[in-house]
């Protein structure tokens, strides 16, 4: 019988088990099922026609007593009162998982190299599938476009409940947009993923399942941002928005009584006034007030919830009303615990993965490792995909430095063409890489797509310390004292630290690298720091020389234009231009006027997003935005090469993934929710 059911059809075959449960279809045998609308999934009235069955659901056994470990849950109300009416279901890749286990993971410590462990339990509106085209729904049923893209109506999952039970609507989503996103007592400053054409993107709620953003101008790329994101579309306004004083006049009262000065504070105390969804919790924060709040951490839609949070590691339970099933109707996740561990020595890190004492690793994870890692395979009971990488190393040289000496020579153009082929990147390739990657320059798009010029990737990559001299002889920067190394223009000593963090870079590059510029006269030295302690200094606008990765998809910056505009980052990303930025910010009061080629790509990448996508319009925009920015050398490329996945043997339903990659926000086109353990 094919049909679709509404929540009292559900609660019936629940309650009785009037039908006979789906078979066990997964991707490796379809057992003739036919696919979907989208790959690897369906809504539950589409599977069952497809399949001819009728589901029935249940749950982990074990999910009550992990339901009595979250901190504020209410006990669990019958499984058909936990599952949306309609709840997505999930394909696994090879089997049918078992429910039970817990996933080892591995963190650098809090805040610092999370967002691949994060990524697993992560969900949005909507996520791209693993073929890294197609994006497909997830918490949003449905969605669809007007003509000009300037209206996007977006429908949930009747019945979707937060981890609480608390009932998730467009509400949720109001109050992230309005409340939370563009207020400016939560976030000092608006990110551009919630403007269109400069101005605030708008929310129309039509009921409780259905709502409308209203754009000011085209913006295509909004849903791309929903899909490749960390920053999600919805917060939880029946907790948060009791404490919001914009929306409850007793809000400072009610904060008060936990100690806080107003409510903006406490909603802050949980949210973080950020969209990274991995800040600490309440739990780490204040373990002293942490019991007596309602909450150890903020009700989700994600897998798992924190029940612990340490500056040692953070643990998580299966989240009980979680919104995904199998085919054959079990709730997902599969797995019903997750362990993080914080290790900020990447030695100890790679040593503990070669022990076989993690599940799953990449974020941190270097080419230079590889070959240990490979070695101990077999004993460690381990696989290793070596994947290609959206980004690579580059290095960039602090364009708003206090010092003005140092200002001016980063600011000419010519020491930093110097600095770009006095990079022997060839040889880069051989001891980094192991002769795996390719050397290239940063245009501003990984992959290249068809519009960049082709000559821009290898522009001022050709390896000549003849050319690198001459450049800087011309510039004024000399060796004045005789000790080997140039002195600036003005006579000043100048030492290049070059402080980085593995997170972001390997030592191997950075200490080659090094070695090239002193060769070249330039003397440098080499510190390995944390990456809280980078992101610190590089906040502080303290450091000389800046190096993370970057590469980004032409998809990403049509939802945002971070790449783009100063500071080019997010906190956790490469930044540069940190007093441009703040020029941008207060409107010209403060920080540093950026030059007219900056200013040129603030421009353009406003025009990009408004553009369609693939249009002839947006080639000639893009075109001009790559050759602006490889031309300005702000970020000097280097090699792009593969980099390791780490996967234990133990772990299930893992597929060969496309790449390494947080722009396409790592395992989330993966479906971690259907990953199993197997002991």
């Amino acid at each position: 019988m094919k049909h679709l059911l509404n929540g009292a059809a559900l609660s019936l075959i629940l309650a009785t088990g009037a039908f006979a449960a789906c078979g066990p279809v997964t991707l490796a045998d379809t057992m003739g099922v036919a696919a979907g609308a989208f790959p690897q999934q369906y809504e539950l009235a589409e599977y069952q026609a497809a399949a001819d069955c009728e589901m029935t659901f249940s749950a982990n056994p074990e999910i009550e007593a992990l339901n009595a470990e979250i901190q504020g849950n209410p006990e669990l109300p019958a499984l058909a009162d936990r599952l949306p009416s309609e709840p997505l279901v999930v394909v696994p890749y090879t089997t049918i998982g078992t429910y039970g286990g817990t996933l080892d993971a591995l963190s650098n410590a809090t805040e610092a190299g999370t967002s691949d462990f994060l990524s697993i339990r992560h969900v949005n509106l909507v996520r791209y599938s693993d073929d890294l085209q197609t994006i497909v729904p997830n918490v949003a049923k449905s969605w669809e476009w007007n003509d000009d893209f300037t209206e996007l109506t977006m429908t949930l999952r009747a019945g979707h409940k937060w981890s609480d039970g608390a009932p998730f609507t467009s509400e949720d989503v109001r109050f992230w947009l309005e409340d939370l996103a563009l207020n400016p007592n939560i976030r000092e400053s608006a990110a551009d993923y919630v403007l269109a054409g400069g101005e605030p993107i708008q929310i129309e709620i039509i009921d409780e399942q259905t709502f409308k953003f209203i754009l000011a101008a085209p913006k295509p790329g909004l849903l791309v941002h929903f899909a490749s994101s960390y920053a999600q579309a919805f917060q939880p306004a029946h907790f948060l928005g009791q404490y919001h004083p914009d929306l409850n006049p007793e809000a400072d009262a009610l904060a008060a009584e936990f100690g806080f000065e107003s409510g903006y504070d406490f909603v802050n105390f949980y949210y973080g006034a950020s969209d990274w969804t991995d800040t600490p919790t309440p739990m780490l924060r204040d373990p002293d007030l942490a019991p007596r709040l309602p909450y150890g951490t903020t009700p989700t839609l994600e897998s798992h919830i924190f029940v612990t949070d340490t500056t040692e590691g953070r643990k998580l339970v299966a989240n009980p009303y979680f919104f995904q099933v199998d085919t054959t109707g079990q709730q997902l996740p599969y797995i019903s615990r997750q362990d993080e561990r914080f290790i900020n020595d990447n030695e100890v890190r790679i040593l503990t993965m070669v022990n076989g004492d993690v599940d799953y690793k990449a974020q941190s994870v270097q080419l230079p490792s590889v070959p240990l890692l490979l070695d101990n395979m077999e004993s460690g009971d381990y696989s290793i995909q070596l994947k290609p990488t959206i980004a690579m190393p580059t290095f960039s040289f602090n364009m708003t430095i206090e010092d003005d000496a140092r200002r001016d020579v980063y600011n000419n153009v010519d020491f930093r063409r110097a600095m770009s082929v006095a990079i022997d990147r060839d040889g880069l390739n051989s001891v980094a890489f192991f002769d795996q990657g390719t050397p290239q320059q940063y245009t501003g798009f990984s992959p290249t797509p068809t519009f960049v010029d082709p000559a821009l990737v290898t522009y001022a990559t050709e390896f000549s310390t003849d050319e690198a001299n001459t450049l800087l002889d011309g510039i004024g920067m000399v060796d004045t004292d005789g000790d080997g190394f140039r002195e600036l223009p003005n006579g000043d000593k100048l030492v290049l630290n070059l402080q980085f963090a593995t997170q972001g870079v390997a030592g191997e590059v950075v200490e080659f690298v090094g070695q090239n510029w002193a060769d070249i006269g330039i003397e440098t030295t080499v510190k390995e720091v944390t990456p809280d302690e980078y992101r610190a200094a590089q906040s502080a606008n303290e450091l000389d020389v800046l190096m993370w990765q970057r590469g980004e998809p032409v998809a990403i910056h049509l939802g945002t234009n971070a790449s783009w505009v100063p500071p080019y980052a997010d906190y956790f990303g490469h930044r540069n231009g940190m007093l441009w930025a703040e020029y941008l910010e207060t409107g010209g009061t403060s920080g540093m006027e950026p030059p007219a080629w900056v200013m040129s790509m603030v421009d353009d990448i406003a025009a990009f997003q408004q553009a369609v996508p693939g249009s002839a319009e947006a080639g000639e925009i893009g075109a001009r935005m790559a050759k602006t920015m490889t031309e300005s050398l702000m970020f000097i490329g280097t090699v792009s090469a593969p980099a390791p996945i780490y996967v234990s043997n133990r772990l299930s339903n893992v597929p060969e993934f496309q790449t390494w990659s947080y722009e396409y926000y790592r395992t989330y086109p993966y479906r971690g929710t259907q990953w199993s353990l197997t002991e």
